[in-house]
């Protein structure tokens, strides 16, 4: 789950460590959120460290990428712990003056507050007030626990235990109503190849390409925002470039490293996909047998005997169940569109795919850039639609290409 954890200003954030430290351990991703006077009780290094990601309390920071409101919608889950008396009372009003603020009011998540205050704060009529009207709106109250209090004061105010509020997190985000997708692709399931394979010579070398995956990540994000459920297989693809995908809830990815194990792992997801996208580059050649060690200069001239790999393509058109929709991509070296688009139209016609995606490539353009253009070829061998752009851009246009076809 994508958990955010807010943390306002109260002596007990210090076991908001551990609450944290629960949720990732049990595989959780998640994003602290603390108000400016949290970290003065813990400092931004200890959220970092504990939660494996950074920590910001400015909505000015990260603007691009609408931080300030990209935490609330993609959340599965809040957690405010501690919750002090002010920060109940700008939840209750709906105020947003901090991160924490727009984070709340952005979310359609369950909600999960455990207040910490003195026994005289919490007892008063306006805390009390507050109180009932954040239960109104559905979010959860757990606590506070009635025991001794910062000062030597004793009464209830206390923060429950760090246990208690995942225990109740948790409770909380599975009693909550799944939301049906929504989107021009809901109901679809969707499989994408992207990234680049890589064949062995030895055990340091290899046979690639420069493909980053960056395209086939695109049309995997722009296919989740859009409603589908989408299985990513990626080549060799880093991290940074996944992005967006990897907190996606309905993108699940899998790795692949071989054209091989490419194969392999798309023919499983494709049984049960109603649209297949081959964006990966896939190494059209290896080598017969790879050697167990380095091969050295030493060693004198080497030859390699290269074997033409399986057309991974060309297997899942063969392959495709009635009502499936296969789509190619095609990275040519042209001088002109017009060559580009008879390449697109040949390459079309051998592979039997139900579109194909074709798009220029060379020392400067296609792989490892931001923005791709793109030429549509479908089933009649004509272009039907072209896109130019970033490659979001490209995806949203491929869905639509995808879309009229079906």
């Amino acid at each position: 789950m994508f958990v955010v954890v807010g943390v306002s200003g109260g002596i007990a954030a210090y076991k908001t460590v551990h609450v944290i430290r629960a949720l990732v351990t049990n595989g959780h991703e998640v994003h602290v959120v603390p108000t400016d006077d949290a970290l003065r009780f813990v400092g931004t290094a200890t959220w970092e460290a504990i939660s494996r990601n950074p920590v910001t309390t400015s909505v000015h920071d990260d603007v691009a990428e609408v931080r300030h409101v990209a935490l609330g919608t993609k959340a599965d889950l809040v957690i405010v712990a501690p919750a002090t008396a002010n920060t109940l009372a700008k939840m209750a009003a709906g105020i947003a003056d901090n991160l924490l603020g727009v984070t709340l009011l952005a979310t359609t998540a369950p909600v999960v507050v455990a207040p910490a205050m003195h026994t005289a704060m919490w007892d008063h009529a306006a805390t009390q007030a507050n109180i009932a009207t954040l239960r109104d709106r559905g979010v959860h109250i757990v606590g506070p626990a009635d025991g001794a209090l910062t000062g030597g004061d004793s009464g209830p105010g206390r923060m429950v235990e760090p246990d208690d509020i995942v225990a109740a997190a948790l409770a909380a985000a599975d009693a909550a109503p799944t939301p049906s997708p929504t989107g021009d692709l809901a109901g679809l399931q969707v499989v994408i190849s992207t990234g680049g394979t890589r064949e062995p010579i030895d055990p340091v070398r290899y046979l690639g390409n420069r493909s980053s995956g960056r395209q086939g990540v695109a049309v995997a994000v722009a296919a989740a925002e859009r409603g589908a459920r989408v299985t990513l297989v990626a080549a060799h693809v880093d991290d940074g470039v996944l992005g967006d995908a990897q907190r996606h809830p309905a993108v699940d990815i899998q790795r692949a490293g071989t054209a091989a194990e490419l194969d392999t792992t798309v023919r499983a997801a494709a049984d049960r996909a109603d649209v297949i996208v081959m964006a990966a580059a896939v190494a059209d050649f290896s080598v017969p047998e790879v050697s167990d060690v380095k091969i050295r200069k030493e060693d004198g001239t080497v030859t390699l005997d290269l074997v033409e790999n399986p057309d991974i393509l060309v297997g899942l058109v063969e392959a495709r169940r009635p009502g499936q929709t296969v789509v190619g991509f095609a990275a040519e070296t042209a001088d002109t569109d017009d060559e580009l688009r008879e390449r697109g139209i040949r390459k079309r016609a051998r592979k039997g795919v139900d579109l194909l995606a074709v798009n220029r490539v060379g020392w400067q353009e296609g792989f490892e850039a931001t923005e791709n253009t793109v030429l549509f070829v479908d089933g009649t061998d004509e272009v039907v639609s072209r896109a130019s752009g970033s490659k979001r851009e490209v995806a949203d246009a491929l869905w639509d290409a995808v879309l009229r076809l079906r």
